[in-house]
């Protein structure tokens, strides 16, 4: 990978500031790539050119933001290996990974550009009362104007999609800051957008640090903020002021193994193991505690382990790996702390991992104590927890059971204990015969409690970034 510097993209336009940013490969540590820095004064005038281009961005016709999706989607499958190679390096994903990431980011700007001409209203019938005679009401969605997109490091291409086409389908300008630890898909997406006609100022793609983007959250020319992240996430929205805020802030999933679970039990281990370990475990909705009803602990016990020892970590580039690196050396500390913690409160490890700088080996144990932070907490990485119950509203008691509330999974074959747990699991969404790491880029998708506020999924974005406005018409006196 070249090593020039890459610009980002201020107004459209790709511009080289004055300070840089390295990026590196995060399983070699060597530097990958160096890109430009935005400092406070270029966020102040993104915030600016975004402000003045919301005229006409709502202008642009719906058939125009259309065709800028699906431009940019054909572009992306032109280039799949190169933007699957990039995620490798630097977010140290495995391959195969990566390129299912690359399918989501192509799906995720179809969907939009199939949405951005669906965004319609409803015609009201006001005669509700004699007083209300005479009036008919229609409603239309209308842009809510500039917004700030800040994502994450573990998805840089499709959680970045996810705010991206949604603000072009609904007509939002949008000033977006990617990680500063994986910025290069988002710059890949700035650098294909910056040849579309997006009309001038409608976007920008900002590397900078958190000190030098608080304008993204405290700017009112921003009408909505939408951020993927940790707990900050509830600091910025008090500092948010009015502005509307969607918040996705992780979890610690539970996935429920009812006594007959509907499943042949090497399906049911081979989406537990999926669920647990993909993207290295780096994945707000990755399987992090297993909640196993009695009847089946002990087939699963000895399933699932073999399945978990079999798994290769190593280098992401390689096809046969299965968890590359975690992203930086403090996670992979705090990781080892938890571990040793839970074992020194009475865990049993049944597979145990190794460490070897970023590169964790995974982990599976069983009887944490529902006390450690191992329990409590997001792990973001390639371990899971088993527990046994010994009922299914055990069950659900346990899964219920945290701070958290993103999604969770339940296999079972009986559909009075699916509809018992989509009616009592406190979650944005419950998957029923499957994993709660499913997410469709269509469907709603957000958290209850501590996981967040708002939805995401391309339509749901939609109606956070417009508005309802409302037309009254009156008919005329007879006569």
């Amino acid at each position: 990978m070249p090593t020039d510097v890459h610009p980002y993209f201020l107004a459209n336009r790709a511009t080289h500031g004055s300070a840089q940013l390295d990026v590196t490969d995060k399983f070699s540590g060597r530097l990958a790539a160096t890109v430009s820095r935005a400092d406070a004064s270029t966020v102040e005038a993104a915030i600016a050119a975004a402000h003045a281009a919301r005229g006409a961005m709502a202008a642009f016709p719906p058939d125009a933001r259309r065709d800028v999706l699906e431009h940019c989607a054909t572009r992306f499958t032109r280039r799949h290996a190169e933007l699957a190679d990039l995620l490798c390096t630097e977010a140290g994903k495995p391959i195969r990974d990566a390129r299912g990431e690359v399918d989501r980011l192509i799906d995720t700007f179809r969907i939009a550009a199939g949405e951005a001409t669906r965004i319609d209203g409803q015609v009201l019938e006001l005669q509700v009362s004699p007083r209300a005679r005479g009036f008919r009401g229609m409603t239309r969605r209308v842009p809510v104007g500039v917004c700030s997109l800040i994502t994450p490091f573990n998805f840089p291409l499709n959680l970045v999609a996810h705010k991206v086409a949604p603000a072009i389908a609904a007509g939002c300008p949008f000033v977006l800051k990617p990680s500063e630890r994986t910025p290069l898909g988002a710059l890949v997406i700035g650098e294909i957008l910056s040849k579309t006609g997006l009309p001038p100022g409608a976007f920008s793609v900002l590397p900078c640090s958190v000190e030098d983007s608080a304008a993204l959250v405290e700017d009112p020319r921003i009408a909505f903020l939408s951020f993927t992240g940790g707990p900050v996430g509830w600091e910025l929205r008090a500092r948010a002021g009015r502005k509307k805020v969607a918040l996705e802030l992780g979890g610690n999933a539970a996935c429920i193994v009812d006594a007959d679970p509907g499943v042949p039990l090497d399906h049911l281990v081979s989406r537990l193991v999926f669920g647990a370990y993909y993207q290295s475990g780096q994945s707000c909705i990755s399987v992090q505690r297993i909640i196993v009803h009695e009847a089946m602990f002990d087939a699963l016990r000895i399933a699932l382990t073999a399945a978990v020892s079999r798994l290769r970590t190593g280098d992401p580039h390689d096809e046969t790996t299965d968890i590359g690196p975690v992203i930086d050396i403090a996670s992979a500390d705090r990781l080892a702390a938890w571990i040793d913690e839970a074992r020194d409160g009475g865990a049993q490890a049944w597979v145990e991992g190794r460490r070897t700088g970023t590169l964790l080996s995974p982990w599976l144990l069983a009887d944490v104590p529902r006390g450690m932070r191992l329990y409590r907490e997001e792990a973001f990485g390639p371990v899971a927890i088993v527990e046994k119950v010994a009922s299914f509203d055990e069950a659900i008691e346990r899964a219920n059971d945290s701070r958290y509330g993103l999604q969770a999974g339940v296999f079972t074959a009986r559909l009075d204990h699916a509809m018992r747990a989509w009616d009592r699991i406190e979650a944005g969404g419950v998957v029923i015969g499957d994993v709660p790491s499913v997410r469709v880029d269509n469907m709603p998708y957000g958290g209850v409690k501590d996981s967040g506020i708002g939805r995401e999924g391309v339509r749901s974005t939609i109606e956070e970034m417009t508005e309802v406005r409302l037309l009254v018409l009156r008919d005329p006196p007879a006569g």
